[in-house]
Order: structure tokens, then sequence, then C-alpha cells
């Protein structure tokens, strides 16, 4: 009788836990060595392999360029028929291979020293040749394979892609990579906007509504449902800012006044509001909001009043 579906996931999610769990002890003066040699080359990182082991490259080589080390996939299998042109001297080599022992590895690891070039093996089998011709050897060796056959790659990827991704953040943190310089190679896209798009350019879209404490009640509740925003600024002549009225203080207001003929903005608005600069991320804004707990908040600079945005307008932008 075959295993439940369930009992095979669960299995294969052990088994790929326990591959992560083990490059702990790959960690090591090699692993430390080849990160540094990547970091110090005046070239870039060439990151090869064959198989599924190339499109563990592939990924490699795009989260490195994304977090600031300039790099190129090389195909093993192309490598030996021109493609190996692309290697500079310069250049550091980082070859994936979990037997390190196929022909075209071999070809190509021949290919890099007689280029003269660093080489780092990124490799399952120590013992292998990629592995003693390596400068540096990172070690992904994995006891077995999810599969049930101990075949298909899975285990040996899992620890492939996860090596790849602790050699990229090691480089990142090396190189003081931050959210600014992500944000250069990231205009686009949701995760584009969250790193660039400012409060000031979603304030500058929005109406600006806006009463004095003296303004009644009545003019109050017509600014605040005019602009659609849920509030309005309280300004002076000089257009500081004093304070915010939302709906939800119309409507508590509402609750405790029978009449409403005398009063006036100064009656119910918020002194000292929660304000943002213009130049700030939008993501800073929601963070505030939720923090706070509030809906709005509105656009300061210098005591000047710019604008208000709306949690709503986060989320149409798709921050949220």
């Amino acid at each position: 009788m075959t295993n439940s579906i369930r009992t095979i996931a669960h299995q294969t999610l052990e088994t790929e836990l326990a591959s992560i769990k083990a490059l702990y002890n790959f960690i090591d003066d090699s692993f430390e060595g080849a990160v540094k040699a990547i970091n110090n080359t005046k070239g870039r990182l060439i990151v090869s392999g064959i198989g599924k082991s190339a499109i563990i490259a592939q990924k490699m080589v795009a989260t490195c360029n994304s977090t600031g080390t300039p790099s190129l996939f090389l195909h093993a299998a192309d490598a030996i028929h021109g493609d190996s042109g692309m290697i500079t001297p310069a250049d550091i080599v980082l070859i994936i291979s979990k037997s390190g022992e196929s022909p075209e590895i071999k070809n190509l690891v021949q290919l890099v020293k007689q280029f003269g070039n660093t080489l780092i093996g990124m490799v399952g089998n120590i013992d292998s040749f990629l592995a003693k011709e390596s400068n540096w050897i990172i070690n992904t060796t994995v006891e077995k394979e999810a599969c049930s056959n101990n075949l298909a790659p899975t285990s040996s990827t899992t620890a492939q892609i996860v090596m790849g991704d602790l050699v990229a953040m090691c480089l990142m943190d090396l190189r003081q990579f931050k959210a600014v310089d992500f944000a250069k190679f990231h205009p686009g896209g949701n995760l584009g906007k969250r790193l660039t798009l400012t409060v000031g350019a979603i304030a500058n879209v929005n109406l600006k509504p806006a009463v004095s404490i003296s303004t009644s009640l009545k003019d109050v509740i017509v600014t605040i449902s005019k602009n659609r925003l849920g509030a309005t600024a309280v300004v002076d002549a000089s257009n500081h800012v004093e304070g915010i009225i939302t709906d939800g203080d119309i409507r508590r207001m509402l609750e405790h006044h029978s009449s409403i003929q005398a009063l006036t903005a100064a009656n119910i608005y918020h002194k000292n509001p929660v304000t943002i600069a213009s130049n700030a991320l939008a993501v800073e804004a929601l963070s505030i909001m939720e923090q706070k707990d509030i809906s709005q908040i509105l656009v300061v600079d210098n005591h000047q009043y710019i604008g208000i945005i709306h949690i709503h307008d986060l989320m149409k932008e798709g921050i949220l």
C-alpha cells in the first residue's frame, strides 16, 4: 500500500530540512575564503553548472546581481564550445555540481585552470575532481536525496540553492549594500514601489482638505465629505498644521451633542496629529499607520501642510 500524499510530503520536507541543517557544519574556513575571494576580486563572478545545477547557478547569478555582486551565468556544456570566452582574467569562476565528476564539469575545470582564474567548487563530493582542483570548496554534501529512489536531485539542489543564498547575503553585507542600492536595481513592480515611492508622490495626487479652527462644524463635514480622504487638516493663516479632524471624530461628536449649530473645528480637532515628511517612503507611512492604528496621516514639511495620504492610497499602490 502506498503512503498518503501528506506522508510523502512530510517525509520529503524532513529530509530536505535535515540537509539544510547539515550545512551549518560546512560554514568553515573554506567557505569564508571563497566569499572573501569573490568580494576582493576586481572582476565578476562567473557561475556555472550543468543539468539541475545549471538552474541553481542561474538563480544564484540573479540573486548576486540584484544584491551588488556583478555575476554572469555560464552553462558548462556551452563553455567548451566558445562561451568560455566570457571569462576575463580578473573573474572568479564558481562551478556547482553534485558529483564534481561529469565530463562537462571536468572540461570546464581544465579550461579555468588553463586561464589561471580562481576556481570555487560548490560540490557535493569533496573527493571529486572538481573539489581537488578548486582553490576553495563550498561543501554541499547531503546524506540522501528526498526522492524515494535516492536519485532525483532534491536535497542536493536545495543545499545548493541555500548555499548560493548564503554566499550572496554574506557578500551583500561585506559590500554594505543598502535598501537604497537595492532600489536602483528593482525600479519596477510592487517591490520597486516599496523602495522608491515617497509619501509626497502620493500626497501630490490627492486633494488637500484644510479648515481653520474657526470653521463651522457644518463646513468641516462638507470638507471631509467632498475630498473623500476621511479627514481634514486644521491649519492657521500661514498653512501651519494645528491639528486634524477625522470622520470618526465627527461620529463621536454627534453621539455627545444634540445641537451642532454653534460648534466649530476648535471644539473637536486633535492637536499634535501624527505627521510624516514628504520625502519619507510610503512603506514608512504604512508602518506608522499600523503602529498608531490610524487610517490617515498628514504630510508636513517644516510645519507646512503638504497634504494627506489614506491607507487606501497605499493599498491602491500595492504597498499594503
